[in-house]
């Protein structure tokens, strides 16, 4: 059984940073790709980077990219976000998720993951 647990969300100014871990036990799935997703309040769940378990490849949204890292610790089974200077418009909840291996597809495709966290949230003050 896969269970993914997010942390290290919180409060900061913009221009600030945060890292968010993402604990992974039970989780495999050789091939498989590992993302952050975020959710702000009345909008859509939506993706902010993915990394591929087996090479490292990594992908951004546009708005993250230059300012957000996504990575892998394999020894730890543990996923990271280093957020730098953050804005407002980064203020949601972010969610780890993960798929198992056998999805074709866009990442940024909620339905792509079969895994999810529980979700820390990130609010950034102007």
């Amino acid at each position: 059984q896969v269970h993914l647990v997010e942390s290290g969300g919180g409060s900061v100014q913009a221009g600030g940073s945060l890292r968010l871990s993402c604990a992974a036990s039970g989780y495999t799935y050789s091939n498989g790709w590992m993302a952050w997703f975020r959710q702000a309040p009345g909008k859509e769940r939506e993706a902010v980077a993915t990394i591929f378990t087996t090479r490292g490849t990594t992908y951004y949204a546009p708005s993250v990219q230059g300012r957000f890292t996504i990575s892998l610790d394999s020894t730890k089974n543990t996923l990271y976000l280093q957020m730098n200077s953050l804005k407002p418009e980064d203020t949601a909840m972010y969610y780890c998720a993960a798929d198992n291996g056998r999805v074709s597809g866009s990442w940024r495709r909620v339905d792509r993951y079969q895994f999810w966290g529980q979700g820390t949230q990130v609010t950034v003050s102007s």
